[in-house]
């Protein structure tokens, strides 16, 4: 190929690569010295910045030290052909979309070489503005590329992102996470019911080194005791009756990962005893007698205030100073009002999708009893009010008349079946016994939601609710 054979084009005096800063970088590749400047100066000539070699394996260098954004290459050329730097450049830069020159008996050529990844393909003698037509599109797929993909790491993130708040006592709570998640220390995570432990253990975990490790997380109180220790820590085959097969637990299952234990208060004190030498010696013991090294960072929480638990004998010291070296204060809704509207605004946007719903937004007078209200089960019970006036809500936004009417009330409404009255001197049982039923009707019978509601575990309820039938049967 000849300089005459690119049209329109007259030979000038050559000079060096110009091209706009920041603008997209082509490389021109061809064994004709003559047809490689002239294509420079077509190129330079729309702004571009353009880097040229005579050789595929010249080429290769550029592409190894140079962020390329089209190649544009001959497809015949003495030593490594268009086709082998094609292959090689993708290997090496796959975002760099590539375009081939060829002479019109090489077409099938550069047919095939488009199935093995080339953008498209311009035949000899070239056309000035078909060249600059056809590499205008391959540098628009690739901005396209780089832009869907930029959109999607940001639609995951913010898929990922859930721990929203801007108000003060959030952002301390976040610094003592950010701050705690890079190293390796045991961290216990205190706050309500429903106030996002486990997203902030899921924090934990994402920016510590053990990322791309398991994230395992077990409440402790949804695991019957007598199961909780096999499912910790294991067994072995033949370790106890129904047990035919060896079984890993969770700490296995947390291996070079992190093992989160929500509602850790409710551990009984023989699995403490085991809990306590996984922190001690980095190995648990399956049911059965094994010894098996963990390598994992635990990560737990509690509702419960664990210094009392420990002056009364329920929880051990030593466990819990193993436990508690960076402890993480998690603020009630109550205490972050301002964060009520980012977070309502959150939820509303995830269920009037999930619902396939329109709504706008809140109404005044919704956004204001939001964000009067004390939020007794926090984030959770806020989200659970959203989504109940997603469903409900049958105008444009949602209305003061869609929440729940201890929301819009305040939850402060006297005579309307949502507050108790206790004359001085009742038993605490009895008392106990009659704030249950009656958030359990609040609730309409839903277990985990009372216990949210009442900072407690659900185990707590099922237990107190058998207690109270075996004593109406002793009754009788």
């Amino acid at each position: 190929m000849t300089v005459a054979e690119v049209q329109g084009l007259s030979p000038e005096a050559s000079r060096p690569a110009t091209g706009s800063p920041g603008a997209p970088t082509l490389l021109v590749v061809d064994d004709e010295p003559g047809i490689v400047d002239s294509l420079q100066k077509i190129f330079e000539r729309e702004h571009l910045r353009v880097l040229t070699a005579t050789s595929g394996a010249d080429a290769l260098e550029i592409v190894r030290r140079e962020p390329v954004s089209v190649l544009i290459t001959d497809l015949m050329m003495a030593g490594m052909s268009g086709i082998d730097l094609l292959k090689a450049s993708r290997t090496l830069s796959p975002e760099t979309e590539t375009v081939l020159m060829t002479a019109y008996g090489t077409v099938e050529n550069a047919v095939e070489a488009m199935k093995l990844g080339a953008y498209d393909f311009v035949t000899k003698p070239l056309k000035r503005a078909h060249l600059l037509r056809v590499v205008g599109k391959a540098l628009e797929k690739r901005s396209l590329v780089q832009e869907n993909r930029s959109l999607r790491a940001q639609l995951a993130a913010q898929k990922k992102r859930t721990l929203i708040g801007q108000s003060l006592p959030w952002r301390r709570t976040m610094d003592i996470v950010m701050q705690a998640a890079p190293s390796v220390a045991t961290v216990l995570l205190l706050g309500e019911s429903g106030t996002g432990k486990e997203l902030l253990a899921r924090a934990i975990h994402d920016y510590s080194p053990r990322v791309r490790g398991p994230f395992v997380p077990v409440n402790c109180a949804a695991l019957p005791e007598s199961i909780l220790e096999a499912e910790l820590f294991g067994y072995e085959k033949g370790a106890f009756t129904g047990a035919v097969q060896r079984h890993d637990g969770r700490f296995l299952q947390a291996d070079g990962g992190t093992l989160f234990l929500d509602e850790i208060g409710e551990i009984p004190t023989h699995v403490q005893v085991k809990l306590l030498r996984v922190l001690q010696e980095g190995e648990i013991e399956r049911l059965g007698g094994r010894t098996v090294k963990v390598d994992l960072r635990l990560v737990a929480a509690t509702n419960q205030d664990l210094r009392a638990a420990v002056r009364e004998g329920r929880f051990r010291e030593d466990l819990y100073y193993r436990l508690n070296v960076i402890d993480v204060p998690i603020p009630p809704l109550r205490d972050r009002r301002e964060d009520v509207p980012l977070l309502a605004e959150h939820f509303l946007q995830i269920y009037v999708e999930r619902n396939g719903r329109h709504l706008s937004g809140f109404s005044r007078a919704a956004a204001d009893a939001l964000g009067r209200y004390d939020w007794p089960g926090n984030v959770r019970e806020l989200e659970n009010t959203v989504e109940r006036a997603v469903v409900l809500s049958r105008g444009t936004a949602i209305e003061l008349e869609d929440l729940s009417p201890e929301v819009r009330t305040g939850g402060s409404a006297a005579g309307d079946g949502k507050s108790l009255t206790f004359a001085v001197g009742t038993p605490l049982e009895e008392i106990e016994r009659r704030v249950i039923h009656a958030t359990l009707a609040h609730t309409g019978g839903d277990k985990r939601v009372c216990a949210q509601l009442l900072g407690i575990a659900t185990r707590t309820i099922y237990r107190r609710l058998e207690e109270q039938r075996a004593g109406e049967t002793d009754d009788l």
